[in-house]
């Protein structure tokens, strides 16, 4: 079933380890027992776990995202691998309580499907890929770029297992950031006009929101000193990318254990609107008005209630509390 958002109901799942890292961090060898054959590899940033290869996939389609395009991919990469003989078993908007059983999870949908799942499945450490299918894609796109559906499949197939950092607020889980106060009037807006979705609604959003939006008082206590001020935005992201492809994060990285904080001082109408481009772009960090940290948590109160978007849902409140999730997940990318 699905709830009026797009997003898929069901009970609550969880899914746990279906395999383990040789050893955590240093040094760690493996020594096959038929050779003898001993190789090293060394620990970097992003661990990357032992090359094993789909063999059991769970299909996870929101079919009211994208228009039911979620659904016409999700049945194209079913008989992609079908043709591969790999095993897949669909499962459209009704989701497995339990997927522990399964070498990998594919999701079908955007960003909101995305949150979805990894606040319903937290401790999940199954390998993970998110095929586009939504009204903003981002999270996909830092992993695969303009891959089409086909090209992605087969380029999974290959591709090695990392580690993701997830953020945390207030308890809910997100991928890519949150941005509070002109950004949550924005998803306000573009709830309105959803029907147009992806870069566009989100634009159109913005512009209206450029003309009327009053800055509120931002207060922050977090690793790193912050003045209580009047602040035009306030994000924390985890992913550089976010409203169908603004780059409102550019120097943020989903595997650095850290979030970063992005805020802008109040602007004028006219400045709002000359500086536009320039977050569309990633272009505005040196902008003199912008101020950027990374940080590992942080709280955010406001002086009013505040809305705000996370992974493009809708939220509100007028305290915050934000912390990274190192590793949190696994994705094949």
């Amino acid at each position: 079933m699905a709830d009026g958002t797009g997003t898929p109901t069901g009970r609550v799942g969880s899914c746990h380890n279906y395999s383990k890292p040789f050893l955590h961090g240093g040094v760690f060898c493996f020594i096959h027992v038929r050779s003898c054959l001993s190789f090293c590899l060394f620990n970097c940033h992003n661990f990357l776990y032992p090359l094993t290869k789909p063999t059991n996939i769970a299909l996870l389609v929101n079919s009211h995202s994208g228009k039911n395009k979620a659904v016409t991919i999700a049945q194209s990469v079913e008989k992609f691998l079908l043709q591969k003989q790999i095993h897949a078993i669909t499962f459209i908007d009704t989701w497995p309580d339990q997927l522990d059983s399964f070498s990998d999870i594919w999701i079908f949908g955007g960003d909101g499907t995305l949150n979805y799942f990894v606040n319903h499945y937290p401790d999940c450490t199954v390998p993970l890929s998110i095929f586009p299918a939504g009204t903003g894609n981002d999270f996909a796109f830092i992993l695969y770029g303009k891959m089409n559906a086909l090209q992605q499949a087969e380029f999974i197939l290959n591709a090695t297992v990392k580690k993701v950092d997830a953020g945390s607020c207030n308890g809910l889980l997100f991928m890519n950031g949150v941005g509070l106060g002109f950004d949550g009037e924005v998803l306000k807006e573009m709830r309105q006009i959803r029907k147009i979705g992806g870069g566009l609604g989100y634009l159109l959003a913005v512009v209206k929101q450029v003309f009327f939006f009053k800055e509120m008082i931002f207060s922050s206590q977090g690793n790193y000193n912050y003045k209580t001020q009047k602040l035009l935005l306030f994000m924390v992201n985890n992913s550089s990318r976010t409203g169908g492809g603004f780059y409102v994060s550019p120097l943020s990285t989903i595997d650095d254990g850290l979030l970063d904080v992005v805020t802008s001082k109040p602007l004028s109408i006219l400045k709002r609107l000359l500086h536009l481009s320039k977050i569309k772009t990633g272009k505005h960090l040196k902008l003199s008005f912008i101020e950027h940290h990374s940080v590992k948590n942080i709280t955010v109160t406001t002086n009013r209630k505040c809305f705000g978007q996370l992974d493009g849902e809708l939220i509100e409140g007028d305290q915050f509390e934000f912390t990274v999730l190192k590793d949190k997940f696994l994705f094949r990318y």
